[in-house]
């Protein structure tokens, strides 16, 4: 059964909170429990009351597919927990379809910010450089050689609560 999201008393409860996850991210470089655990209570209890057992599955079903989709990048190291808490949130007042959504969103959201934060620290500029050069080093000598990075070319933290709240709010402000 699809749940109609647009509910103003979600985008009011949600909008601000995600803007807190997205400035304590950038400020302290992680989402806290004490943020994201309530959000996903406050989920599960706001569609349970408002539709019984469905919407405590579709509440459910949102968290589960919201923390499927950043687990596997969290397991590998990729990105802090927080974030995959904060997904699963998000999941949790939007459901299934929302979650989804919202996570493709923040997938283009997160990319284009990636590109941002590495162009702005050179780093992007830096490797292209060395690419670069190995290629002309393979079509010269025939013979492709691996330069790594240097101790310069280190990668810059992302904070992706930024991307996972600003890509959520351009999903629930789409029109349908």
């Amino acid at each position: 059964m699809f749940l109609h999201l647009k509910e103003p008393a979600l985008i009011f409860f949600l909008f601000p909170i995600l803007l807190l996850a997205a400035l304590i991210d950038i400020r302290q470089r992680r989402i806290p429990n004490a943020l994201t655990l309530p959000v996903i209570a406050v989920g599960m209890i706001y569609w349970s009351y408002l539709i019984g057992l469905d919407g405590f599955m579709h509440s459910t079903g949102g968290l589960l597919l919201g923390f499927a989709f950043l687990l596997p990048v969290y397991l590998f190291g990729g990105m802090g927990a927080g974030d995959v808490k904060l997904m699963g949130a998000v999941g949790s007042i939007l459901g299934p379809q929302g979650v989804f959504i919202a996570f493709l969103y923040s997938a283009i959201v997160g990319g284009v910010y990636a590109l941002f934060v590495l162009a702005r620290s050179r780093v992007l500029m830096q490797t292209a450089g060395r690419y670069g050069f190995m290629l002309r080093g393979y079509l010269v000598t025939g013979q492709l050689t691996y330069l790594s990075p240097s101790a310069e070319e280190k990668l810059p933290p992302l904070c992706y609560g930024v991307a996972i709240s600003l890509g959520t709010i351009l999903s629930v402000l789409r029109p349908l």
